[in-house]
């Protein structure tokens, strides 16, 4: 047998050594405290929303889809996309929250949801490889660095594989460490054409939301890949090539620790500005005033006047003149984009967009 060929799970080598149990510790404390925030948020959606944007942006920028937050919010906005990586971004937003529901119904991850979700990041129903070929390449100097697996079936007997794993409740070795290894071999197995990155990534947040470490999909690790990306690609090589799970295992530990502190931090800004919002307009605006409609301002970075009047259940003519009142109180700023005037909540936009 090939010694580079894709072995089954679980791993064979030591996941829980001292350096990986030590990490864990810690990683452990950090999403826990990012949870116990998170828990207490009356509105997740205005969270979820918001972080799900920035998630999409960095998942796809690793891709080389690079877009900026306006661009984002132009196609967000518009019922037609003019920026292609807008689009792409959108759609990966898309597919993240048709997981995210998936998970809800079925309390599972299985290969069916799995392509369901690629289907959408893509845009097309391609589905699992069934042509020989695909090869992953340095970027750099185009040399071959892994094969992956070629036929459809030994990719759908490793995604059984997997599948099993991501499920079965394996009390003896943490959520967190598998998340390491389910992400290694979700990489490894690369069952798509295309897309297997920002699918795989996709995966990362619902399995801590099917293992109950997170609530709801908020954890932002796409950011800490592109910052530490040669790392990454070469700790991902090295479990193929030297079973070094121990340094792949620690690297994805640290990410889940930064990240639920920085998204932790995110998270009490963006509720300290709704909190601010609420607090003026009951101050000059006491008659628009209504937690639905603090609700729909913060549910995206924009609103239009089809969204007040079927979320207040107003006529379009009253929804116009909340927005206009909010507009000339400084609370929301408009844009003609295409057709219709936009109102953007720009302190939310903002908060997102300059996140770090």
């Amino acid at each position: 047998m090939d010694k580079n060929m894709l072995k089954a799970l679980p791993p064979k080598a030591d996941i829980e050594t001292k350096k990986i149990l030590k990490q864990l510790a810690k990683t452990n404390r950090s999403l826990a405290e990012l949870k116990g925030f998170s828990d207490t948020i009356p509105n997740k959606n205005i969270l979820i929303n918001a972080i799900l944007i920035n998630e999409a942006k960095d998942s796809s920028e690793i891709e080389n889809i690079v877009t900026t937050h306006d661009e984002i919010y132009r196609a967000m906005s518009l019922d037609s996309f003019g920026d292609s990586a807008a689009k792409e971004v959108v759609s990966y937003r898309a597919a993240l929250w048709h997981g995210y529901n998936l998970i809800l119904k079925n309390k599972s991850i299985t290969t069916n949801m799995i392509v369901e979700i690629q289907s959408i990041v893509e845009g097309n129903s391609a589905g699992i490889r069934r042509l020989p070929g695909t090869v992953l390449r340095n970027d750099k100097t185009g040399e071959v660095v892994y094969t992956p697996p070629s036929s459809e079936v030994e990719i759908r007997r490793l995604l059984g594989n997997l599948e099993n794993y991501i499920n079965e409740d394996d009390m003896q070795i943490d959520p967190l460490i598998k998340l390491a290894v389910i992400h290694y071999q979700f990489e490894s197995i690369h069952p798509f054409y295309d897309g297997n990155g920002r699918t795989g990534r996709i995966i990362n947040m619902l399995y801590l939301v099917l293992k109950n470490l997170i609530e709801s999909p908020i954890l932002y690790l796409s950011k800490y890949f592109i910052n530490n990306k040669l790392e990454y690609y070469n700790l991902l090589q090295e479990v193929r090539t030297e079973e070094n799970w121990e340094d792949w295992i620690i690297y994805v530990l640290k990410g889940v620790e930064e990240t639920s502190i920085e998204t932790l931090e995110m998270a009490r800004r963006i509720n300290h500005e709704v909190q601010l919002m609420t607090n003026e307009i009951k101050e000059k605006l006491p008659k628009l005033y209504s937690k639905e409609l603090i609700d729909l301002l913060f549910f995206e970075f924009y609103t239009k006047t089809r969204f007040i009047q079927e979320g207040l259940s107003v006529t379009r003519k009253t929804a116009a003149s909340y927005l206009n009142t909010l507009e000339k109180e400084g609370i929301l700023v408009s844009e003609k984009i295409g057709k219709e005037r936009i109102y953007q909540n720009k302190r939310l936009f903002d908060i997102v967009r300059y996140n770090k």
